[in-house]
């Protein structure tokens, strides 16, 4: 314990470890690239999010509506309206379950459905990022126990790190496998079964154990990871809505200012991570970031940006497709595999769109 207090204090005094602003590098399998960018937009939809595949079409949703879209493009048709914004989907093929804002779940079977679902006053604050179904029962996600979904900003700027994991069963029951989480916002479940989380806040991807215990796979990526899902070739897809940035590393840093930005500035116009940026002159910029001739360079530094990276089996980055600072595809929060394409969710440009990997195509022939 006395060692690593000492490398506390040390790093405090020299502005390393946890206390350094450095950020890591896009590169080697993270290398910008415009293929995200270029991608075929199939939908324009506020705000779209929770892509996934239930009995054989693809549904995503747009605040409090579920909507279908069509593979090959065209307009998404409404298949049902809440009481509440969605705030992510899960399916297991056959059962699709739908998490609301003001913290129900509904599961659906076919067209009967079941009791709502909730998570239990010791989760906190209705904040469900994702979901997965094990056998009849529901893994849950809850990002925070003081901010719902529509705050996370707040949360990363209060630095909180209150998520928790639940096992829900269908008789309304909760078992809390993993607290202490820095905003788990995806889930999926490897071959050998483990559960993998992303840890927004922490920037990694983490394996629950036993009694909570939290094993990280990958660390100290250079964005804010989102969903997970499968890959059809092996490996998974793995989005991140919004990049790492100096400034904001610094903000983190510096309590009093941190403090004082939220307590008198509007949450939009924080030095924050936001999911689409360039869109107000009040959005705070660096010097980098100001456009010369009409012109914002691709490497400026940017408060938003678009990626979404292939794992593979032991987790690790092998390929990814980019928006840049000069993009629109921005805050992508979700995607999903499906026939031969990529689909991916884009907050910041309002829009579903289709990727075709080359990969996925090789798989037809």
């Amino acid at each position: 314990m006395m060692p690593k207090l000492l490398t506390g204090w040390w790093h405090a005094f020299t502005g390393a470890g946890d206390h350094s602003i450095t950020v890591p590098p896009m590169d080697g399998p993270l290398h910008p690239n415009t293929r995200l960018e270029e991608a075929s937009r199939l939908a324009e939809v506020e705000l779209p999010d929770n892509l996934c595949v239930h009995a054989g079409q693809i549904l995503f949703t747009s605040g409090e509506t579920l909507l279908r879209l069509p593979p090959d493009g065209g307009p998404a048709s409404e298949i049902a309206r809440h009481a509440a914004p969605v705030t992510a989907l899960a399916s297991d093929g056959r059962r699709l379950a739908v998490a609301l804002a003001d913290g129900r779940i509904v599961v659906r079977d076919g067209d009967a459905a079941a009791p709502e679902l909730r998570l239990p006053a010791a989760a906190g604050a209705a904040c469900i990022t994702a979901m997965l179904f094990d056998g009849d029962r529901l893994l849950v996600a809850n990002g925070s126990a003081q901010n719902r979904m529509a705050d996370w900003k707040r949360d990363l700027m209060e630095k909180r790190v209150s998520g928790s994991l639940w096992r829900l069963g269908p008789d309304g029951g909760a078992e809390r496998l993993a607290a202490g989480l820095a905003f788990p916002y995806g889930l999926v479940r490897r071959g050998d079964g483990t559960i993998i989380c992303s840890e927004s806040w922490r920037h990694r991807l983490v394996a629950i154990g036993e009694r909570g215990a939290l094993r990280p796979l990958v660390s100290d990526l250079p964005a804010y990871p989102s969903r997970l899902t499968p890959s059809r070739k092996g490996g998974y897809w793995l989005t991140a809505f919004a990049p790492r940035t100096q400034m904001v590393e610094f903000m983190l840093r510096e309590k009093r200012a941190r403090l004082e930005m939220i307590a008198t500035i509007e949450p939009d116009y924080w030095m924050a991570p936001r999911h689409a940026s360039g869109r107000s002159f009040r959005e705070p910029l660096q010097g980098g970031g100001i456009k010369q001739l009409g012109i914002l360079k691709p490497w400026a530094p940017t408060q938003s940006y678009g990626l979404v990276i292939r794992l593979d089996e032991a987790m690790q980055p092998v390929e990814s497709f980019h928006s840049r600072a000069d993009g629109t595809i921005h805050g992508v929060t979700s995607c999903v595999e499906f026939g031969l394409r990529l689909y991916a969710a884009s907050k910041g440009a309002n829009c579903v769109v289709a990727l075709d990997p080359p990969f996925l195509m090789e798989a037809a022939i």
